[in-house]
């Protein structure tokens, strides 16, 4: 890998599952980060930081050194401008990770992944950064019905027109040790003898390991010829959903019955606990799981990146608790 680019990284959602391990990797690598959060005092390195095994250190402070490179949390919200300006400021390097599948008050899909995403770029640009790197995702379109999906692909566009030369990756579904995906259907086949699944099960998806999104990113960052291209990031294999499903419960020691229910019924389900404060399943979330999320076969990838991609079933045993 070649050298990273010198001064400060800021990585915006940095505290998140995602941005947990990219901070991790790049702090490995030398870099000193700057983490930009709402809430600081709530972060997870809050007051400490992300030990060599991922785990937390608690510790007093804002700031802290892992691995070689220091780590410091700021406040910032992609949407409120001027604090994504200062968290940039200096900066050679800026790392948006930012997303929300679930819509919550203000935080709305166009203002997370579309303004937010936006705002990044700007001040990112006047701040002089060398490098931006913006987490999208896999079917990205701001022609979709699905207001996430048309919202990513919205969000794309308004960066590229404010930051000439980012580079964008598309990963797929990204499992991990304490992922919201493996750790999800591990759990909910763990307490229920039958588990519905969409559809028939046949939705093609290709989950990418967190730690080779994290490699991605601070490989491009060492690497000037990955400007202004685009990476869809995905795992050695495809599976159908409901083999997916399976493997994991399999793996979980769950003996749960697989029951295919219609789109229509979800979608239905989906309507009705719209009415929720925080409803645990949404229409968009229902409408991804009819497409298959899978890597284009001519987009560059994680091999063109150098890095052999983790297969799922080599990381189950370290991402499924054994309750």
């Amino acid at each position: 890998m070649g050298t990273m680019t010198s001064g400060p990284v800021t990585v915006f959602g940095g505290t998140g599952f995602l941005g947990r391990r990219i901070v991790k990797c790049l702090a490995a690598t030398g870099c000193d980060v700057r983490v930009g959060v709402r809430h600081p005092e709530r972060a997870s390195f809050r007051a400490g930081g992300i030990g060599r095994d991922g785990g937390d250190r608690r510790e007093d402070g804002n700031s802290h050194d892992a691995g070689n490179g220091r780590i410091e949390v700021v406040r910032a919200d992609v949407w409120d401008e001027p604090t994504v300006a200062r968290a940039v400021e200096g900066a050679t390097s800026v790392i948006n990770t930012v997303g929300h599948y679930v819509e919550k008050r203000g935080a709305t899909f166009d203002a997370i992944h579309g303004q937010g995403a936006q705002h990044v770029a700007r001040q990112a640009k006047e701040a002089g950064a060398a490098r931006l790197i913006h987490i999208s995702g896999l079917g990205a379109d701001p022609g979709s019905g699905s207001p996430y999906v048309r919202a990513r692909g919205i969000g794309e566009n308004l960066v590229r027109e404010a930051f000439d030369g980012v580079t964008i990756l598309r990963p797929s579904v990204i499992f991990g040790p304490g992922d919201a995906f493996v750790n999800k259907l591990a759990a909910m086949g763990r307490k229920a003898p039958v588990l519905p699944i969409f559809g028939m099960g046949g939705t093609r998806l290709q989950p990418v390991f967190v730690g080779d999104v994290a490699d991605a990113c601070a490989r491009i960052l060492a690497d000037p010829g990955t400007q202004g291209r685009v990476y869809e990031l995905g795992g050695p294999q495809v599976y159908a959903y409901r083999d997916l499903v399976r493997l994991v419960l399999d793996r979980a020691g769950a003996r749960t019955a697989l029951v295919p229910v219609p789109f229509l019924v979800w979608d239905v389900l989906a309507c009705a606990l719209a009415l929720l404060p925080n409803p645990p399943l949404t229409r968009d979330q229902v409408t991804l799981m009819k497409e298959d999320n899978v890597v284009g076969r001519e987009a560059l990838g994680l091999g063109n990146l150098g890095i052999r991609p983790v297969l799922l079933e080599e990381a189950l045993p370290d991402c499924i608790p054994d309750w």
